[in-house]
This record gives structure tokens, sequence and C-alpha cells, in this order.
């Protein structure tokens, strides 16, 4: 049997996630001590391998249970799909790689490309799919407004701008383990410099920037973002910073 911290460390996740996994289900130990440590054997091990494989590809942590409860879940059928999965996967990775490595050296030498090979690799139907969610969410008119701001855009503007954003999710995901209250000032600093980086295409009001909070924890892609096995919760936070910046500043 190992202890949490044990199997923490060899899956590569915090103790917290552990804990999380216990508390909503998923994930129980085999043992529990009359200490109250929890203890795990080789079950428990398979099955966190199995939340972990279908964490990789996206499912929810819901979803997971549901299929890891249903009781015609194979295991080894499940591995040989998240195999074939992750083939498709790196074939796919691969082409966004070339997509990538083209478009940085068309940049650097100040070259146009064609238009369809800024977007290749990228489902046309992720494409529309993102464009129809967009445009649910904020409205045609607001889409299309973003959009033409985007397009003035130098590209040194653009490079400036995708630096903050990683500077402004990288100090989130800090003051998230770091246990601070969304409502500090430490926090709403960085929630101002978010708000002011959404404003570069649009500019929200109130209901609108605490509705954009609340789409981060609810959009799969958007949550993660800012989510993963090491910060469950992370989302809600800046959901809840968002809603507190709404109500103070806008």
């Amino acid at each position: 049997m190992r202890t949490v911290r044990q199997v923490a460390r060899a899956a590569g996740i915090s103790v917290r996630t552990l804990h999380h996994y216990d508390a909503v289900g998923l994930l129980k130990p085999g043992h529990v001590g009359a200490n109250g440590y929890r203890y795990y054997g080789k079950e428990e091990l398979l099955r966190l391998q199995q939340i972990l494989f279908y964490r990789e590809i996206g499912l929810p942590l819901a979803e997971i249970a549901a299929v890891l409860d249903d009781p015609a879940f194979d295991p080894l059928a499940a591995l040989r799909e998240h195999r074939a999965a992750l083939e498709g996967r790196i074939g796919h990775y691969r082409t966004l790689i070339c997509t990538i490595d083209r478009t940085i050296a068309s940049l650097e030498k100040d070259e146009d490309m064609e238009d369809n090979d800024y977007y290749a690799g990228i489902a046309p139907e992720t494409r529309d799919r993102w464009q129809r969610e967009a445009e649910e969410f904020w409205g045609k008119d607001a889409v299309a407004a973003a959009a033409a701001k985007a397009r003035s855009f130098s590209k040194e503007q653009v490079a400036a701008i995708q630096a903050e954003m990683e500077s402004i999710r990288a100090d989130f995901q800090r003051l998230f383990r770091e246990g601070a209250d969304p409502a500090s000032d430490a926090v709403q600093a960085v929630t101002d410099r978010h708000y002011r980086w959404v404003s570069h295409s649009w500019t929200p009001d109130a209901a609108e920037f605490r509705g954009l909070g609340r789409y981060y924890v609810e959009n799969p892609e958007f949550r993660g973002t800012y989510d993963d096995d090491k910060l469950p919760g992370c989302p809600e936070f800046i959901a809840a910073a968002m809603a507190v910046y709404a109500d103070r500043s806008l």
C-alpha cells in the first residue's frame, strides 16, 4: 500500500488533488488507517492512471466517474483506446507544430503567408465551433468588432498582448497556490490587469465581465487554460476575483 504522498509524487499531482478526488467519490483510497491516513493499492493506482488519461483528453471529472463506474467498463480495452487516441493526437500536434514553425519564420522574415496556412491543423469544425460559441456568448456584433480590432494590431502588439496574458495567468495561478483571497488587493490588482487585457479587443461592463468569469468555469477549453491536476479550483478562484472586480470597479 502507498501513502497519499507517495501516490501524488509518483503521478506528478498534488496531495490536494487526491483529497479532492476522494471527496467527490472519483478515487477512494483502498484503506484508511486508524490514524486517518489514506493508503492506495494496485487497484487504486490503475484507476488513477485511467483518471489522468481521461483528463488528458479533456473529459470532465463527472464524466470520468460515470465511465469508470460503468459495470461494463473494460480497463484493457480503455487502454487500447487511449493509445489509439494518443497516436491520432501525435499526428495532429505534428501538423500544429509545423504551422507554428511556418508562422514564426514568416514573422521573423516579415513575410506574408497564405491565409489557409495560418490555420493548418485546426479543424474547420473546431474553428466554426469557436466562432459559434463566441457569438452565442458575446453576440455577433461584439465578436465581429473584436476580430476587426485584432486585425489592426501589429505583430509587435500581438506579441506583447500574448506575453501579458501569460504573465497574468502565471500570477493568478501563483496567488491561487498561495491561498490568496479573491477579494484581496493582490488578487484584485491582477484582475485589473486582466480586465485591461480583455479590453484590448472588447470592453465589458460589470455583468459581461462577471459572465466571462463564469465562462472560464463552465467552458472546458477555457477552463483548461487555468485548471490542471495540480490546480483544481483555480478557474473558480479567478471567476470569484472577476465578480468582486465587477462589483467594485465597473
